[in-house]
């Protein structure tokens, strides 16, 4: 494997980021200032870049409307046929879906031209989750997961592996786990039309994360996902863009994830206020990595989507 090494050097200290497909990086020992010894004795990240995000150059910026992009987005490729960008939003939910009690659909992903949306239960008091399989021929079929021990009802985004065999999904609040599911359908180990969907395992996370709105497959081990949390309790920026680098390719079976904070999510608006942070997206056939917020005020009609190349 063809390995890339580059040498940074800061005034704060040197630090040394091997790349063999994966965004890993080592520091060495560097001089630490007041605040950045009580982060670390609070467990609060630092970010790898105080402007932008590591090892991203963002080339463009544009808006679409909150109610149909508001929630997420994914590259859809089907099979004969131009690829396009499909956005979900509260307005994408359909009546008898919404009327049945999902009224929460979440960050969407797409896999040799099936799309995979995510349902969330009306209210917390919901004990199961949904996800929504579009075939590339229209047919739509539902899997339906209940709700283990100490799992919450929450269901914000959908990840599928480059292998399409297994699929990721996530839960609100403070935590320290992702979850592994068998990808429906394109996993021999689900029905072929609709049905239960189990729990695999879990990627197991090195740091707690906070509010995780979407996560997508950068390679087989790397993921980025956009958090909304604010609280500087968990990572010492606003709104962090995480990468998330699992210890190996995903098998069925829970597996270690290393969190690394690239650097905060814009807000910019006209408007003042609380942005959101939602869904992401990575295009493999471009190289372009989605990042949406919801912008705050009166603004927040129109989401915000900041596009990026490494």
């Amino acid at each position: 494997m063809t390995r890339k090494y580059r040498l940074r050097v800061a005034a704060a200290g040197a630090a040394i980021a091997v790349s063999a497909g994966l965004a890993l990086a080592v520091f060495l020992p560097a001089p630490a200032t007041p605040a950045a010894a009580a982060d670390r004795a609070a467990g609060v990240t630092r970010p790898l870049s105080a402007h932008g995000i590591a090892g991203w150059r963002r080339v463009r910026s544009y808006t679409e409307p909150t109610l149909t992009a508001g929630e997420g987005v994914a590259t859809v490729t089907p099979r004969h046929g131009k690829p396009y960008t499909l956005y979900r939003g509260l307005g994408s939910i359909s009546i008898p879906l919404a009327v049945a009690g999902w009224q929460h659909i979440g960050d969407p992903d797409s896999a040799r031209g099936y799309i995979f949306d995510d349902y969330q239960w009306k209210a917390s008091t919901g004990t199961s989750k949904m996800y929504l399989v579009t075939t590339p021929s229209g047919a739509q079929y539902q899997y339906v997961h209940t709700l283990v021990k100490g799992e919450l009802y929450n269901n914000s985004w959908v990840a599928i592996s480059p292998s399409t065999r297994w699929m990721l999904s996530g839960e609100w609040n403070t935590m320290t786990h992702l979850q592994i599911y068998p990808t429906p359908i394109l996993n021999r180990a689900t029905a072929r039309k609709g049905g239960s969907l189990r729990l695999a395992g879990y990627v197991k996370l090195d740091h707690p994360v906070n509010d995780i709105q979407g996560c997508d497959f950068v390679t087989a081990r790397r993921l980025i996902c956009e958090s909304d949390d604010s609280t500087q309790t968990l990572f010492s920026n606003a709104k962090p863009l995480l990468e998330v680098v699992l210890a190996r390719k995903l098998n069925g079976h829970s597996v270690a994830g290393h969190v690394i904070d690239l650097g905060s999510i814009p807000q910019r608006s006209s408007c003042t206020g609380t942005f959101e942070a939602e869904g992401d997206d990575y295009d493999t056939a471009t190289g372009v990595l989605r990042v949406s917020i919801i912008q705050p005020g009166t603004c927040a009609v129109n989401t915000t989507f900041y596009e990026y190349k490494q």
